[in-house]
């Protein structure tokens, strides 16, 4: 039997209806129409793609956002506030349709739950808020762990997000696990476990009677639960607030007198020779700093952080990517010079 586009997506549309698989690829749906209708005479399963797309009965797939790989050591969680981590638990709905979203922080050394907060949107200035309370209340940590989601990194210079720059404005390093490996931050996650167990499992009335469930397994979690890597003692009795003090106005960075300063405009840009230069929209408003390397090279640094290098002979801004220290007599005319190799990633034991 001769084989007719027309009768193709029919039967797709058939097969779609009938079945429910419609994200099932061309490749799986021509062995399937082939195994029903082995007389006709199937197109490739490229054509088949093709034909589907034009009559849209394909179901793009998600772009995987590329986050810039957070490359320097962890640091190790030997005393409270050494560091912190900090992640959305994952959306849930409430008896009543209601959306939450809870962000939880801990403290990496003692486990204390310092916050566990509902919030109906995954956002910046929800997740700054919940972030300047804790600050407030237990004063600044040295780090903060996360994974590479939004809000806390993003697919500009570093991975940095309007939240990451703002903690480095005060002075916090922002850490990243890598993809896919949520064991980096694995007390974080076991915690959350025992959140879904204890309180979502299922699921309040409301958004105010969920938020109730999580203040009762705060304090519980902190005051009263032992865990076995703190001799069976609760966090509470392990924790105790940071000597750093949250200020009352976040400091503008300082740079050596032997940096050259610029201000990165609302677009992202900065001035070099009268000429603009693209660094991040990230980090518009905000002053940094070029440390000369040489008579062309600088390191870009934004506060203590070193971001990447710029040449400045082309205008362009290089990445920092793990390699030997910088030796001009080996490199290649055009290459940066590039960082100083990084320790392999070895997050403390949990």
């Amino acid at each position: 039997m001769p084989w007719k586009v027309s009768g193709v997506v029919e039967k797709r549309r058939w097969f779609v209806e009938r079945h429910q698989h419609m994200r099932w690829g061309p490749r799986k749906l021509k062995v399937v129409l082939a195994g029903k209708q082995p007389e006709v005479s199937w197109p490739a399963a490229s054509t088949m793609g093709e034909l589907l797309r034009r009559e849209g009965l394909v179901i793009a797939r998600k772009k995987r956002r590329r986050v810039d790989p957070y490359r320097a050591p962890f640091a190790a969680a030997t005393e409270p506030n050494r560091v912190w981590c900090g992640d959305f638990k994952g959306w849930s709905r409430t008896q009543d349709g209601e959306r939450v979203d809870p962000l939880t922080i801990t403290d990496a050394c003692t486990r204390y739950l310092l916050r566990c907060q509902a919030v109906e949107k995954t956002d910046t200035a929800r997740a700054q808020a919940i972030f300047e309370a804790a600050f407030r209340e237990y004063g600044l940590p040295e780090a903060i762990r996360t994974d590479n989601g939004a809000p806390f990194a993003s697919r500009a210079l570093r991975g940095l997000s309007r939240l990451a720059v703002w903690w480095m404005k005060l002075g916090i390093v922002p850490e990243r696990i890598q993809p896919a490996h949520p064991e980096q931050n694995g007390r974080h996650e076991r915690m959350h476990l025992t959140l879904q167990q204890e309180t979502m499992t299922p699921m309040a009335a409301n958004r105010r009677a969920q938020q109730r469930r999580f203040d009762h397994f705060r304090r519980e979690y902190n005051e009263q639960r032992p865990h076995e890597a703190l001799d069976m003692h609760p966090p509470a009795s392990c924790y105790t607030p940071s000597p750093r003090v949250y200020p009352a106005r976040v400091p503008e960075p300082e740079y050596d007198t032997t940096m050259m300063v610029r201000r990165v405009a609302p677009g992202g840009q900065f001035a070099w020779k009268s000429r603009e230069v693209f660094l991040s929209e990230t980090l518009r408003g905000e002053r940094i700093g070029l440390q000369p390397i040489d008579d062309r090279w600088y390191t870009i640094y934004f506060a203590q952080f070193p971001l990447g290098r710029f040449d400045g002979r082309t205008c362009k801004v290089h990445r920092l990517v793990p390699a030997q220290v910088f030796d001009r007599a080996d490199a290649g005319e055009g290459e940066p010079p590039p960082s100083p190799a990084p320790h392999p990633q070895n997050p403390d034991r949990k």
